[in-house]
């Protein structure tokens, strides 16, 4: 099936969806052509009508002299132009960071009514984004750049409308709460409050193309911060739609700058325009490098191998199966909360749920997106690795392992079947074979592992050597199974309990790795304040000094 014939393909499942509201699938095709906001229509863009997305600085639009061309992941087809800044250009951008002094565009003490201008804006966005024909715009648009089902697209818009929620009106200015201490005497009290960094950016990743930046963009605005963001050039043609909401809903157009470029170009900007803070979103390679490049004034959520554990009680198999499938395949595995290696306590091992994985992973197709385009690896890259591990004693394919067939997707990005195999525990800890076992396949692909219950410390010495902790699960209702690995591990958002999952993090709880400094959090009030303010200590001191009061002796 062609790109955009599959795309309307799903467009037309996802309008039937959608028809429980008061709108009809002709009802949407008229309000896309009418929303105020945006540019593009989603289900037009093509290599016959390509979309152009371009930046924005100072309050401007703008073109720059270069354009790169985004090929369509579902047939290859030129189908984006994005205008993007080069080395040459990147001069207003420098300009428009060093403007923002370091104390903010606002703070506690200094143009407070932006809390309130910032909380009505939510709230307007917050209802567009309700709207089934806004919901369905964005959800189309993130299917055409990051080809997943329709249900996870929306689920991500839908994130995105319940955290505008969750700060509208005077939940911004709550953000800035301080606290007061009583001093030593009459007169002096200390007060705590949150403060920005000014000049701050934002760069992040395919995968979730509205979802984290708009979290990390208004998370930013919120405490006072002046962004300048970057979004992969794959995907941000879906930032800069939202953007223009923002702008709808009366957030002013200088407050964020948005920038297209090439990873060098970024990074002198960033080291031309020392931004106070940088989050980081993407591969731990570059997060390294950053971290250096700018001198440790950087948060990062960067990539994760992230494991699950199967403790000893076997229970609801059908239900285990489908949310380890969910984690380890849906959005044909590009989450960074993946479920990349799965411990089976040896009593699963003995159960249906291998075979239970292999029926569901079967069900997935490109035709409705339940698999997909891997935008990071390629099907050869993939396959390879995957050859590599079965060279590894013991280890043997449990499903997958194959090209996708009869499709059209580019041989730049990957296209396989879903995928598992098979380690022995005691293979992985070999030396010589973990740091290829837990090499991150951002794609439809995991590890799947088997222990004896007096093996757990070999599974909790695992779990230790890995460098990176983002999300974890632990799948038991044993209160005593669940303390000990909770308690000899460091992931940042573990789930525990027999409903436990690694992804799918909704804007309700912390999502971010642990065990790091620098690490970053993302959707909550804990995770605005530290990963965008700062903490300033104001010292009142305003007397009365005692009448008694003499100069006393040098100290």
């Amino acid at each position: 099936m062609s790109g955009l014939l599959a795309f309307r393909h799903l467009k037309n499942k996802g309008s039937q969806r959608l028809s429980l509201s008061w709108f009809s699938s002709s009802d949407f095709s008229r309000f896309l052509h009418s929303l105020p906001f945006a540019t593009v229509n989603a289900e037009e863009v093509s290599g016959s009508k390509p979309a152009e997305v371009l930046n924005l600085v100072q309050g401007k639009w703008t073109r720059s002299s270069s354009w790169n061309t985004i090929p369509d992941p579902l047939n290859g087809e030129s189908f984006i132009k994005v205008s993007e800044v080069d080395e040459k250009g990147i001069q207003p951008f420098v300009e428009s960071l060093s403007k923002c002094p370091k104390h903010g565009l606002h703070n506690p003490f200094k143009a407070p009514e932006r809390y309130l201008m910032l909380g009505d804006v939510t709230t307007k966005a917050a209802h567009k984004l309700s709207l089934p024909e806004v919901s369905d715009f964005f959800a189309k648009l993130i299917q055409r750049v990051s080809p997943k089902s329709y249900e996870q697209a929306l689920g991500e818009v839908y994130v995105t409308q319940k955290f505008l929620e969750n700060f509208c009106g005077d939940q911004v200015r709550f953000l800035a709460r301080s606290f007061a201490v009583p001093g030593n005497h009459l007169g002096q009290q200390s007060h705590g409050f949150r403060w920005p960094y000014g000049p701050v950016a934002i760069i992040t990743p395919f995968n979730f193309p509205l979802e984290i930046p708009v979290l990390q963009l208004m998370g930013a605005l919120y405490m006072g911060n002046k962004p300048l963001l970057k979004v992969d050039s794959k995907v941000c043609i879906v930032m800069e739609q939202m953007l223009r909401l923002l702008h709808d809903c009366g957030l002013p157009l200088e407050d964020v700058d948005f920038i297209n470029s090439d990873g060098k170009t970024m990074n002198k900007i960033l080291l031309e325009g020392k931004p106070r803070m940088t989050l980081f979103t993407g591969s731990s390679r570059v997060a390294e490098k950053l971290a250096v490049d700018l001198k440790g004034r950087i948060k990062l959520e960067d990539a994760g191998f992230d494991w699950k554990i199967l403790g000893p009680d076997v229970q609801e198999e059908d239900y285990v199966a489908w949310v380890c499938d969910q984690d380890a395949y849906a959005c044909s595995g590009q989450k960074c909360s993946a479920q990349s290696l799965l411990f089976m306590h040896e009593n699963w091992g003995k159960s249906s749920l291998l075979n239970k994985l292999t029926s569901l992973a079967a069900r997935r197709k490109l035709d409705d997106l339940t698999v997909g385009p891997v935008l990071t690896f390629t099907t050869n890259a993939m396959l390879d690795h995957m050859n590599k591990l079965l060279q590894i004693k013991g280890s043997k394919l449990i499903f997958g392992g194959e090209p996708l067939q009869n499709h059209s997707i580019p041989a730049v990005y990957g296209a396989i079947k879903p995928t598992a195999v098979f380690i022995p525990l005691e293979e992985i800890l070999k030396e010589t074979n973990y740091e290829l076992v837990t090499k991150e396949i951002f794609g439809p692909f995991q590890i799947v592992t088997e222990y004896k219950h007096n093996q757990i410390p070999l599974v909790l010495d695992a779990l230790e050597r890995m460098h990176a902790h983002l999300t974890a699960a632990v799948v038991s209702n044993d209160l005593l199974f669940q303390q000990e690995i909770i308690g000899n591990s460091v992931n940042g958002t573990t789930y525990a309990g027999l409903r436990a999952r690694t992804t799918g993090a909704p804007q309700n709880h912390w999502f971010g790795p642990a065990g790091d400094p620098r690490g970053a959090g993302i959707g909550t009030p804990e995770a605005i304040k530290l990963v965008w303010s700062c903490h300033r200590e104001i010292i009142y001191d305003v007397g009365p000094v005692p009448k008694s009061w003499t100069t006393p002796k040098p100290t």
